[in-house]
């Protein structure tokens, strides 16, 4: 960065945007993530892009491997009758954010799948 460009993309998640039980931790973290965002964004303003990326519900990664303990009746629970998002699709929304003019910065993207509208409104089939 010597050259006084670049781009952070940072990954954050709804959970730091919307406190839900049980995931103390976890929303604590993501939350820490947002706030580093945007205190990032304030001190490079001119030299460095920074994004943040904050999906909602993303099947089929580790995270739940993790929460669950590896319980996949658990983990399948949460993201039955959801078409939740893949990790392929927040990688091209990390892509579509890095591939923009120099003179642009995508500040944040949020993206949940159609049937989530917070933590708890979810419409499962």
């Amino acid at each position: 960065m010597e050259d006084g460009r670049g781009h952070i993309v940072n990954l954050g998640s709804w959970a730091g945007r919307e406190a839900y039980a049980g995931g103390g931790m976890y929303v604590g973290s993501k939350t820490a993530v947002r706030a580093l965002t945007y205190v990032l964004r304030k001190e490079l303003v001119g030299r460095i892009r920074v994004t943040t990326v904050d999906p909602g519900m993303v099947g089929d990664t580790e995270f739940s491997d993790v929460r669950f303990d590896g319980d996949q009746d658990k983990k399948a629970a949460v993201y039955r009758g959801v078409e939740y998002l893949t990790p392929e699709e927040i990688a091209d929304c990390i892509l579509w954010s890095l591939t923009r003019p120099a003179h642009m910065v995508i500040d944040e993207i949020v993206v949940k799948p159609l049937k989530q509208a917070s933590q708890d409104a979810i419409v499962r089939d």
